[in-house]
């Protein structure tokens, strides 16, 4: 992989983990709050649709028995720190960009279980849980593209990248607005 990506995927590392974190701890201080006060109203309730407390108030806010924001404060150092030894011209093995890889695998399966549970199952949606989904679905995509460097795949995906993501982004976004769609026409 050649200077410029790899400082490019460092910066998304650095960036994208930064504001995964600063979600998640976020989430976890309001999770904090709402547990002190159950009439605590989290700041990212906002209406109907935008509501963190119907979210974290779910079975799912907590799939693994304890907050899922815990997830992001224990991983998003991980890829922070990533990021900034990359910055700082580390050049990791082999195997440690293949737990980069599973990584990225796991948390953007859990991403896409928990969209489809805030959409389906919840029937609402938490600002700070899709800053997570977006910096998420980045960090596995040029996670992916790095990984597949050097295969005729690779070379394609590579190509239209930024286009692949904005559909993932676009299909997420439309699946929001169908799910919701009664909601946001009143607003119009």
């Amino acid at each position: 992989m050649n200077r410029t990506a790899s400082r490019a995927l460092a910066w998304l590392y650095l960036a994208g983990g930064a504001l995964g974190l600063a979600a998640s701890i976020t989430l976890t201080l309001e999770k904090l709050a709402r547990l002190a006060d159950p009439s605590y109203v989290p700041s990212c309730s906002i209406n109907p649709v935008l509501s963190c407390g119907s979210v974290m108030d779910s079975a799912q806010a907590a799939v693994f028995g304890f907050p899922n924001p815990l997830l992001g404060v224990a991983a998003f150092p991980v890829v922070v720190t990533f990021g900034v030894a990359l910055l700082t011209g580390y050049e990791p093995p082999r195997w440690v960009w293949t737990g980069i890889q599973a990584g990225a695998l796991l948390g953007v399966v859990f991403v896409h279980w928990l969209i489809g549970q805030s959409l389906y199952r919840i029937h609402a949606l938490c600002p700070y849980c899709m800053v997570v989904w977006v910096v998420t679905i980045a960090i596995f995509w040029y996670t992916t593209l790095h990984t597949l460097t050097g295969t005729r795949l690779g070379s394609a995906l590579r190509r239209v990248h930024s286009g692949v993501l904005a559909l993932w982004y676009v299909v997420i976004a439309v699946l929001i607005l169908v799910e919701f769609w009664s909601y946001w026409s009143t607003l119009l």
